[in-house]
């Protein structure tokens, strides 16, 4: 049977497809994307996205080990876990450490008790890409409509964007880098693409 997968246009990079009820280390497994001075990606990560109001994300942060920033298109992020603000009552819940996926989602289904609420887990849907240096907010420029100086879109902010034609969530992290969580099946599309726009910068 032909192995399963998607491949991205032109880069012969397989990105698995999204699967249901795969383990822990199947959905944090991450797409082939060879490293550049510029760009890698970034650890393997559980993903959860919480739908809630304030009583939720009271009850949720002690579980969770992070904060929920209440100022809209901000990150709080504390040691391993990390909490994005994608719109009023919708976080993505970011987690690196070695805790499974289900003891996590667990833990905040108990946590949440018989607060209204959504938790979806999203592990399976996208990975994450750090494109970072002194040219990472002109390169992300090329193909991303957003004002990205350093005063418009200071550390910590995220939102919601484009790549060119990918949804993505993007992640000031530190003065020069920038995470972007990138849908698996727009892997090959957006890495081809950042390589293009940085041929100018980088040789590779």
């Amino acid at each position: 049977m032909p192995d399963a997968g998607i491949r991205g246009p032109d880069t012969g990079i397989r990105i698995p497809e999204a699967g249901i009820g795969r383990p822990d280390d199947a959905v944090r497994s991450l797409p082939a994307v060879s490293a550049a001075v510029w760009m890698k990606t970034m650890p393997p990560a559980m993903r959860f996205i919480l739908h809630g109001d304030v009583r939720a994300r009271a009850a949720a942060a002690p579980a969770w080990g992070a904060a929920f920033a209440e100022q809209p298109c901000r990150a709080v992020l504390e040691a391993a876990r990390a909490t994005l603000w994608l719109g009023p009552d919708e976080y993505l819940l970011l987690g690196t450490d070695a805790q499974s996926e289900t003891a996590a989602a667990d833990a905040l289904e108990l946590a949440l008790g018989n607060v209204p609420h959504a938790l979806v887990n999203v592990s399976h849907r996208q990975f994450a890409l750090e494109v970072s240096g002194s040219h990472a907010a002109t390169i992300l420029n090329g193909a991303c409509p957003l004002d990205l100086d350093l005063g418009e879109f200071p550390v910590g902010m995220c939102t919601r964007t484009v790549l060119a034609k990918a949804d993505i969530v993007l992640w000031r992290t530190r003065d020069d880098a920038f995470q972007l969580e990138v849908w698996r099946s727009f892997g090959g599309y957006a890495t081809g693409l950042l390589r293009e726009i940085a041929r100018e910068f980088y040789a590779e």
